[in-house]
């Protein structure tokens, strides 16, 4: 895990190394301040004459200075390598999420996925400055205020012998008991971020059905839930700050009386400078072993947060890459021999199951049937979202797994069921199918998906800004543009996975019209719920639990299809699509 995140450095090792050093640097003149000091009090009070008393003055200035821009140089590298850390992190999290299949996007919700590139990269980017700053300067402060606090005291620093272990073991106990809340907080965030989305998203239908207040109840349920969860882990940790000064005040009482009775009685070496050397020497070994007890609960919480960064930064896409891939798709022909296909290795039954279909390229291919037959599983194989989990999908004559996926997606425009527009003008949303389109190019796929009066018919024509989401746009208008930015695409096969269910009837027939005269050689595969939708096609399947139940054109269903003929006479009779 480690060894993973640690990769995520690169350019970022100098300002590292460079913290390390200025860290050591500090700590060992912070050391050393006392020492020279003890030294001072007791020229002062064997009567040094007022020229040494300067000179040890000046040297002390001087290392206050020097420890002063370490400390402030550590500070600066530190905040740079690790605000560049958290950078490569994110970037390579967002390359990875950007490399996944649909198979693998599946395993993480979109909730958890923001959480880890937000939240979670947040405490890896405080762990990671805590490690290369405090995590080093306390074990060395530690270390040299122990090592100096026997050189300055001899047998009166036998008091860290009983503190350090104490202190030790208490803040052990306190980071112990407080880590089980703290690594629950952030599956509790994942529902908190998913809660959120999911009103975002919905708050039309939220608002709809008058469920407001249901929704911030169940908010506000998760929020008091997660604040419970921080609530107890603080309580718990806040017992670091009472266990760290009963031993500090140990120590001080424990010096002060064994220390003064020993300076004032003249046994042992002890005399005042070493009394407060050893009072300052104290204090640092004891913050040190509080900014090691922070330390401890920081990098608990952020293990956690670790673990989930590696479980996407480890997954690998299940879509790989053939060794010599086809760099060119021939034609828009389509065929499936023997398809099998479930979404998950543990799923018990399969969405697809022996199909065996073969489309021509330039066909028309209509698909029609219920909720959950199959007919986006079976779309969604063509341009490689899925991979086939028997059988094999070829697309002009190559297998899709043989392709370059980017070529072969390159030759596939899919206008999804769900439509989305991104923030930005209608030109820049039109240009995701061909960025090099002219205006002249992009009118005229507009006016082919009936999109072109209702875009000049703004103010802004197609400089009008699309808010995000499209929420500025009707349903059908999103629909429309989003078919007009897959015509510039000029792909060999075009999907439209119930794309003009938004439109009217009318609207729908001049749309596939426009099809016919502007990518009469693009094979079009038309998903829809309306049988006047496909009736003119030159191949209609009819789906059913995931197989082919039925296919042939539009008269030939009629009469052998009787789940066709239903679906027919139930919209020609004024039920489902009565427009």
């Amino acid at each position: 895990m480690f060894k993973r995140l640690f990769r995520c450095v690169r350019e970022f090792k100098k300002p590292t190394i460079l913290t390390l050093i200025f860290i050591v640097g500090e700590a060992i003149i912070e050391t050393l301040i006392p020492f020279i000091t003890a030294d001072l009090v007791n020229k002062i009070k064997a009567g040094a004459a007022l020229e040494s008393v300067i000179k040890t003055g000046v040297l002390l200035a001087v290392m206050a200075f020097v420890s002063l821009a370490c400390g402030g140089i550590a500070g600066f590298c530190c905040a740079r390598a690790s605000a560049g850390f958290a950078k490569n992190v994110r970037h390579d999290l967002y390359d990875k999420i950007g490399a996944f299949s649909f198979e693998n996007i599946d395993k993480f919700s979109t909730s958890s996925l923001v959480t880890r590139m937000t939240t979670d990269v947040q405490n890896v980017q405080m762990s990671y400055m805590m490690i290369i700053r405090t995590a080093i300067r306390s074990p060395l402060m530690l270390i040299f205020s122990v090592v100096m606090s026997f050189v300055m005291g001899g047998m009166l620093a036998m008091t860290f012998v009983v503190i350090i272990p104490v202190l030790g073991f208490g803040l052990w106990l306190v980071g112990k008991k407080a880590m089980p809340a703290f690594r629950s907080v952030f599956r509790k965030y994942d529902r908190l971020n998913e809660s959120i989305e999911e009103n975002v998203r919905g708050m039309r239908v939220v608002k709809g059905f008058s469920r407001e207040g249901y929704e911030k109840e169940k908010f506000g349920a998760a929020a008091e839930n997660i604040s419970a969860d921080f609530t107890r882990a603080e309580r718990i940790v806040a017992w670091n700050r009472p266990i760290m000064q009963l031993c500090l005040y140990f120590n001080m009482i424990f010096v002060l009386l064994v220390g003064s009775r020993m300076a004032i009685e003249g046994t042992g070496s002890v005399d005042v400078g070493q009394l407060s050397a050893m009072l300052t020497y104290g204090m640092q070994v004891l913050m040190s072993l509080m900014m090691l007890s922070m330390i401890y609960v920081i990098l608990t919480m952020s293990a956690e947060s670790m673990k989930r960064i590696c479980e996407v930064l480890g997954e690998e896409p299940t879509l790989g890459e053939p060794e010599n891939p086809v760099m060119a798709v021939a034609d828009g022909s389509i065929d499936f021999d023997n398809v099998n296909f479930k979404y998950s290795a543990k799923a018990k039954r399969n969405s697809l199951s022996g199909v065996d279909l073969h489309i021509k390229s330039g066909m028309t291919v209509g698909i029609i049937g219920g909720t959950g037959s199959g007919k986006t599983s079976l779309v969604q194989l063509i341009p490689r979202l899925y991979d086939a989990t028997e059988g094999t999908v070829r697309v002009g004559g190559v297998d899709v797994r043989d392709y370059d996926v980017t070529v072969l997606r390159d030759a596939v425009a899919m206008v999804l069921q769900k439509n989305l527009l991104f923030s930005g003008t209608i030109k820049e949303n039109l240009r995701w199918g061909n960025p090099n389109a002219t205006d002249e190019e992009m009118i005229e796929a507009c006016r082919l998906s009936q999109a072109d009066d209702f875009v000049q018919s703004f103010p802004d024509g197609y400089d009008t800004y699309i808010e995000q989401g499209g929420t500025n746009v009707s349903g059908g208008q999103k629909q429309r543009l989003c078919i007009a930015r897959a015509l510039l695409k000029k792909p060999k096969i075009l999907i439209l996975d119930d794309s003009t269910s938004a439109v009217d009837t009318k609207t729908d027939a001049m749309i596939r019209g426009g099809f016919r005269t502007f990518i009469p050689e693009t094979t079009k595969i038309i998903i829809a719920q309306r049988v006047a939708s496909v009736e003119d096609a030159d191949l209609i399947l009819v789906m059913e639990n995931g197989m082919i139940s039925a296919a042939g054109q539009h008269a030939e269903l009629l009469d052998t299809c009787e789940i066709y003929r239903e679906i027919y006479e139930q919209q020609t009779r004024g039920g489902a699509d009565n427009e």
